[in-house]
């Protein structure tokens, strides 16, 4: 495994390369800087985004890193810290085809892309890929993704992880909310949250008010935002603020959705 550089180390490195680039122009920069650190760089490039211009940085297993930055720069010594790696520009030639995966699946479509999860631990990669699996235009709760992650009471530590997830839209943790239905926090700020959720078609206002629903005809309750919970009839929708409620009037959860009573 390589070991992280400090800061003036990998600084020192990159003046070093840019020195020599002037002075004969490699033929592949990032192949000269891989093998000047042994292997320990990752490349980048640029990507359109619902929250705006975002970095995208790459090693040989996926995306490991999604960012905005004010500057390329910037988000390499971002990266840095975070990883211990140095960031090269990567080939146009190369990234073209990965960049525009990355671009439909930060919009939202349904496109496989790989994501290298490898730097996180055991629990952060359950809850990350518990997260992952959530649909566009659904939200799940703390708890719910406790459980599903193998961690039933755990959802202080799932907040954690979402705010550390290092390739959110991809890992949409915008899904992720609250256990009373409102919408918490998100590492870009609330308002973006807000703004990505209603894009989905999801509105934050009615989940605040009751974020699950139930109808008489099955004796179901779900995720107000569940699949099967927007095929209710109006006349036939019953609001609920929590799962607890729902089961006391006699519902049972939604096998589907599984929605779990808070603790």
């Amino acid at each position: 495994m390589n070991k992280p550089f400090d800061d003036r180390a990998v600084e020192r490195v990159a003046e070093l390369l840019q020195v020599a680039e002037r002075i004969a122009p490699p033929p592949d920069l990032a192949s000269l800087v891989e093998r000047a650190l042994g292997g320990a760089t990752d490349s980048f490039f640029d990507a359109d985004s619902p929250i705006g211009p975002v970095y995208v940085a790459v090693g040989a297993a996926g995306v490991r890193y999604v960012a905005p930055a004010a500057s390329a720069e910037e988000f390499a010594r971002g990266y840095r810290r975070r990883f211990g790696r140095l960031l090269v520009e990567a080939a146009e030639d190369k990234a073209e085809d990965l960049k525009l995966r990355v671009s439909a699946a930060l919009a939202g479509e349904r496109i496989e892309v790989p994501v290298d999860l490898s730097e996180t631990t055991p629990f952060q990669r359950r809850v990350l890929e518990t997260v992952r699996g959530i649909p566009g235009g659904e939200v799940r709760p703390y708890v719910w993704v406790a459980r599903e992650a193998g961690a039933p009471g755990a959802s202080r530590a799932v907040g954690n992880v979402m705010a550390n997830n290092p390739v959110p839209l991809l890992v949409p943790c915008h899904r992720v909310i609250r256990n009373d239905g409102r919408t918490g926090s998100y590492a870009f700020g609330a308002g973006q949250k807000i703004r990505l959720l209603e894009r989905e078609g999801v509105s934050p206002r009615e989940l605040a008010k009751a974020p699950y629903l139930a109808t008489p005809t099955t004796g179901i309750v779900c995720h107000a935002t569940c699949r099967d919970a927007r095929r209710i009839r109006p006349e036939n929708r019953r609001h609920f603020r929590s799962v607890g409620e729902a089961t006391a009037a006699g519902y049972r959860p939604c096998k589907v959705c599984r929605p779990v009573a808070a603790a």
